[in-house]
């Protein structure tokens, strides 16, 4: 197994990949690949995140192990590899899905999940479609400052707040087994988060895991997700700006990094199948520490697959 990172000369001195994963163009028989989904026409307010993967591969240039209080590294039980970006060159929105789809469908024939790195929110449409399509119908958990049960805006019916409506109208995901957290926003109508509720959905928003706190907000994850193969997406916006200022659509009045982090740590009591850290905005991301923090989501999250693999 390949260990990750290089010792003998320093982070900067190399071509970036995540956490000083190995690079393969065409990775086979690996436990995760990291992939990157650099696209950003589906934003609705600041654009950006098209350098949200360049920005969190060099992010990670700071993460010298797996972190404090984890013990071993990922690497040592995972057998991982960064296989770049899908080429999401310039087109219209229904190719670029169609594309990012058949870009991860085909890592999922020859290795075992991926943990996408973004990149619009849009894109993780696809990455449940390629998901559903190798597990059948799974649950998810959805880290977000919104629902993103929206329906199609300006003739876009593929944008950053469509993901989750979309799944649960295709059947990709159990609604009843989908968990959305941190949910919050200036907007007075309650339709987005009615919509989510509708279905069966468990909507927790950024209030109740202040008030419950993140062990009990991971409780309730547990819960309702059980034992079924789970896909679990991450928008930086469900971090309170202050801690990440860099996304599309900032929402003040978010949890912590660490409470995210801490709710994020139910991961590995799972059945993960498919992992996502999207929405980092690099234009505005002040002194690259959304992108950093984006880095030590995406470090947890390889650390819990292996968790949920090895006990």
């Amino acid at each position: 197994m390949e260990h990750i990172g290089n010792d003998s000369t320093g982070r900067y001195a190399q071509n970036p990949t995540f956490l000083g994963i190995p690079y393969q163009s065409a990775p086979r028989g690996r436990d995760v690949v990291v992939i990157g989904a650099p696209y950003d026409a589906g934003t609705t307010h600041r654009p950006g995140t098209q350098l949200g993967p360049r920005a969190i591969r060099q992010g990670s240039d700071l993460l010298l192990s797996t972190g404090f209080g984890r013990g071993a590294i990922a690497s040592d039980f995972l057998d991982c590899a960064d296989a770049g970006d899908i080429d999401l060159a310039a087109g219209g929105a229904h190719i670029v899905m169609e594309v990012a789809q058949r870009s991860l469908q085909a890592l999922l024939e020859h290795n075992d999940a991926f943990l996408m790195l973004g990149g619009d929110h849009a894109l993780t449409l696809a990455a449940l479609r390629a998901v559903a399509r190798k597990h059948g119908r799974i649950a998810a958990v959805h880290l977000d400052a919104h629902c993103d049960t929206q329906p199609a805006l300006y003739g876009n019916a593929y944008h950053h707040g469509t993901a989750f409506r979309l799944a649960v109208e295709e059947r990709l995901i159990d609604p009843r087994r989908l968990v959305q957290i941190g949910v919050r926003g200036h907007r007075v109508e309650p339709g987005p988060q009615d919509e989510a509720r509708s279905h069966g959905t468990r909507v927790i928003s950024a209030a109740e895991v202040s008030a419950a706190g993140p062990s009990a907000t991971a409780r309730v994850i547990r819960d309702i997700v059980g034992d079924v193969p789970v896909y679990v997406s991450v928008g930086m916006d469900v971090v309170d700006p202050r801690f990440a200022p860099g996304t599309g659509t900032p929402a003040p009045d978010g949890p912590s990094s660490l409470d995210v982090l801490e709710v994020l740590r139910c991961v590995g009591d799972l059945e993960p199948v498919g992992l996502d850290v999207m929405g980092v905005c690099p234009p505005y991301d002040h002194g690259g520490i959304t992108s950093l923090l984006a880095t030590e989501v995406g470090a947890e999250l390889l650390y819990q697959f292996a968790r949920s693999r090895c006990g």
